[in-house]
């Protein structure tokens, strides 16, 4: 049976000026079915997914209809919607609405006006099946990102939806707590029959257990079938997007693999070893950390609390940046990485340690010599820097240097977008906008907290060409990232950053090649094969170098 039907569907925002976010859309879901969908940031995706639940539609010029259940969907009612229609946003913030996690269990079956005994058996029957029944009774703000995440995905299940509609769930969790997620998603989808439609940039668990890959671009659906063939298509095609497909899916057409082409990292462990049983070439050289040169950021021995009684969130922190590195820091949700970028800032002031910034006291900068031309940051949620109603006013603000806003502009690729309000713009597009903003102050030493969350695989090599030509200019960055793939392709040194403290520092081959568990798909497919092999590219080489030999 088919759960939506949507026919001819195009779409325009109001200050899109002619351009269709979505263009004559035509799609079928079965009941059932788990459903990815992918595509470039500002594809549509959004829209899309938006389009399918009345309340969260955007404003717009719509044209063509959907079809829940047979009915169109602005003929059924909110409460229906509501009830059979879950969905769960990229910010886990935005969504969370009361202060008890068991408070907020409860929240949609109340506005749903169940009674007592079905609100009660229902909210027992989520803490278990998600496993929170160990913070039923916490406050919500003490929560980590990927426990936030869980509970909205728990709150949604437990009023049993038909869909479960995800936009880009993961965006802000840890790999390991990402990996959690869409695995219970996916059990979600096998167990209880719930249709899913996700979106994610981050495709490794989630691609090959779909039914169907959605491909979209530039707001038209491009590819509609299954993982293994749109995979192939992309490559065939020389697509853009063929840059977003899982690593075995890249590395298998990158050898110039036979046969069926690997989805998971187990089939392409498989393949690796039948077609590269005995290589006599198994390493690649391994980089060293950057020595010998001046340090553009030091911390020493930083202790840092929230509040008086509350544990301590940086528990002796201690590193050093050298100039022109890019500096990556990698760990958990609520290790304490964030709250160290902004003691560099000065916004949380630690009562032990020092923060030196080339070699001078944050606390003896002013801020406006500390902020204009010597550090910026760009912050987890672009959105807390915008204060106009367009991104060019947005831009305006930094300066009035028409010549170095077109400069960065065309950097940021964001040409097409200066017109928008930039909360009319998808997560990825939001991104490149901030970044922008943060550029035009023109650092010296540039602190990013969590740069590649929303943006596709497509403009995250663009960004790390934006990044090697700022370190060109002698320009050092600090990177806090939850995406490992980036910090291994791109990173000049790596630390893992737990329990408030950083542990271990080293080069990005030798950090993931060591670790089991945080390291890329790339090193888990190839380790009992390849050492020290961290990224598709090096597994590509390797494997290339022995079929050649």
């Amino acid at each position: 049976m088919v759960h939506f039907q949507i026919e001819n569907l195009s779409f325009a925002y109001p200050t899109a000026e002619g351009r269709e976010s979505l263009a004559n859309v035509n799609l079928t879901i079965e009941k059932g079915e788990y459903i990815v969908l992918c595509g470039a940031s500002g594809s549509g995706k959004t829209t899309l997914l938006r389009q399918l639940k009345s309340v969260l539609a955007p404003h717009g010029k719509k044209e063509g209809q959907i079809l829940f259940n047979g009915m169109p969907l602005e003929q059924v009612s909110q409460q229906e919607q509501s009830a059979k229609i879950g969905y769960v946003m990229q910010n886990p913030e935005e969504q969370i609405v009361t202060d008890k996690v068991w408070h907020e269990l409860a929240f949609g079956l109340e506005s749903l006006g169940c009674d007592q005994k079905t609100m009660r058996a229902r909210v027992a029957e989520m803490a278990c099946y998600f496993g929170i029944q160990d913070w039923f009774h916490k406050d919500v703000e003490i929560l980590s990102g990927g426990q936030k995440q869980l509970l909205n995905l728990a709150s949604i299940m437990a009023m049993q939806p038909e869909v479960l509609i995800l936009d880009e769930p993961t965006s802000q969790l840890d790999p390991l707590a990402a990996s959690d997620f869409l695995n219970t998603v996916r059990k979600i989808n096998t167990e209880l029959g719930t249709t899913v439609i996700i979106t994610e940039h981050r495709l490794e668990d989630i691609f090959p257990y779909a039914d169907r890959a959605i491909v979209m671009d530039d707001g038209r659906v491009i590819a509609d079938d299954t993982p293994r063939n749109i995979g192939k298509l992309l490559y065939t095609q020389k697509n853009h997007m063929f840059a977003a497909m899982p690593t075995p899916v890249r590395v298998f057409y990158g050898g110039e693999g036979e046969g069926d082409c690997p989805l998971t990292v187990r089939e392409g462990r498989t393949w690796l070893s039948k077609t590269c049983p005995d290589p006599k070439v198994n390493t690649l050289p391994i980089e060293e950390l950057p020595a010998g040169k001046d340090i553009a950021l030091s911390l020493q021995n930083l202790w840092f609390r929230y509040e008086k009684d509350s544990p301590d969130v940086l528990r002796g922190v201690t590193a050093e940046v050298p100039m022109g590195s890019l500096y990556a820091i990698v760990g958990g949700n609520g290790a304490g990485k964030s709250t160290m970028l902004k003691a560099v800032c000065g916004i949380c002031k630690p009562y032990r340690g020092s923060v030196k910034v080339f070699g001078k006291p944050v606390a003896k900068y002013k801020s406006a010599e500390l902020f204009g031309g010597c550090l910026a940051m760009l912050p987890q949620d672009p959105k807390s820097l915008f204060v106009k109603k367009t991104v060019r006013e947005e831009l305006e603000e930094m300066t009035a240097d028409r010549e170095k806003i077109a400069e960065i502009t065309k950097i940021c690729e964001i040409e097409n977008l200066l017109d928008s309000h930039p909360y009319d713009l998808s997560g990825g597009e939001q991104q490149r906008s901030a970044l922008a903003k943060v550029l035009l102050t023109s650092p010296k030493l540039l602190l990013l907290d969590e740069p590649t969350k929303g943006i596709d695989s497509i403009f995250k090599e663009k960004l790390a060409g934006i990044l090697c030509k700022l370190q060109k200019q002698g320009i050092t960055i600090v990177m806090v990232s939850h995406d490992v793939e980036f910090c291994a392709k791109y990173a000049d040194m790596v630390s893992m950053f737990f329990d408030g403290q950083i542990l271990t520092t080293d080069t990005p081959r030798r950090f993931f090649g060591n670790n089991s568990f945080y390291t890329t798909a790339a090193n888990r497919m190839s380790r009992h094969i390849f050492s020290m092999a961290v990224t598709a590219e090096d597994v590509v080489q390797l494997y290339r170098k022995n079929r050649e030999g």
